[in-house]
């Protein structure tokens, strides 16, 4: 039971770490739309380098044999973050505000409730959370980042990219290429290829091995037509990732333009075998591709 594992002395998880799942906005088919995390903007995206976790450092303190009101707040943030994370939302909602009740000061339990809120699709509420976490605690890179994916979803894409840059720009924040890949696809998403580019090189040049941020890199290099670059990006992501559908089909369509019949061949197969209901098995078999 998801209680018991954090009743026996679990340590403490940085919520926002965790659901830094989301780390990069997720990769998407161009034109990009966002899923899931984002977070993704978490999904760390679907297919990230996700988890440089670190831990929310706290003191056990205790009064009259019974633990202080961060420690209960902390308690009841981790198993919220444990019930959305297997998609128990009524569940997770009832513990963080159990968080909220015991601390209302305390910022990491807003941002918990700003992704919540988010995926449940209450963008006012989301908001709220998101603003109030940074209200509580401005210097949260974590939550900057998270609350650049929430704007991007909604479009406010100038908005999102004040957010990610301010949580870059923190020197103490450790991982500034995933606010950098971010801004990459929240461009992308809204059709801005170059500044995509930009900002997606620049988070590969902190941490080469960023899987969204790579394979979004060979998509805009194969819509460019430049198949020999989007082939290198395809390549490296795949020293990082498995393959996916959306890797499949980009992969089939960069090296049917690059003259390999045999890695067309194989790659649609895969498609084919491993992924036949998809939209992109539905796109191969109306290009005719063998």
């Amino acid at each position: 039971m998801v209680e018991d594992l954090f009743m026996s002395g679990m340590k403490i998880i940085n919520l926002l770490v965790i659901l830094h799942l989301l780390v990069v906005l997720p990769a998407c088919s161009a034109p990009i739309t966002a899923a899931g995390i984002m977070g993704n903007i978490i999904n760390r995206t679907a297919d990230d380098k996700e988890s440089q976790q670190t831990e929310l450092q706290t003191q056990p303190a205790y009064t009259n044999s019974y633990p202080d009101r961060t420690q209960i707040a902390a308690t009841n943030l981790n198993l919220g973050i444990e019930y959305m994370k297997i998609g128990e939302y009524n569940l997770a909602l009832e513990k963080l505000l159990r968080a909220k009740e015991a601390k209302s000061d305390y910022a990491p339990v807003y941002d918990a409730l700003g992704l919540l809120y988010q995926k449940l699709g209450q963008a006012d509420e989301a908001e709220r959370n998101f603003q109030q976490a940074i209200n509580l605690n401005s210097n949260s890179s974590i939550t900057l980042n998270n609350y650049g994916q929430f704007l991007c979803n909604q479009d406010r894409e100038e908005e999102a990219e004040k957010y990610f840059l301010a949580a870059a720009e923190n020197p103490l924040y450790e991982t500034p290429e995933i606010p950098y890949a971010n801004i990459g696809t929240c461009a992308y998403m809204h059709d801005q290829p170059d500044k995509a580019t930009e900002f997606f090189k620049k988070a590969l040049t902190i941490n080469a091995a960023i899987p969204a941020a790579l394979i979004q890199m060979s998509e805009i290099e194969y819509n460019e037509g430049n198949y020999v670059s989007a082939h290198d990006y395809l390549e490296r992501y795949l020293k990082f990732s498995k393959h996916t559908p959306k890797s499949l089909w980009l992969g089939i369509r960069v090296e049917q333009e690059l003259g390999n019949k045999n890695k067309v061949s194989g790659y649609a197969l895969l498609l084919r075998n491993q992924y036949p209901d998809t939209e992109e098995a539905k796109s191969l078999e109306e290009s005719g591709i063998r």
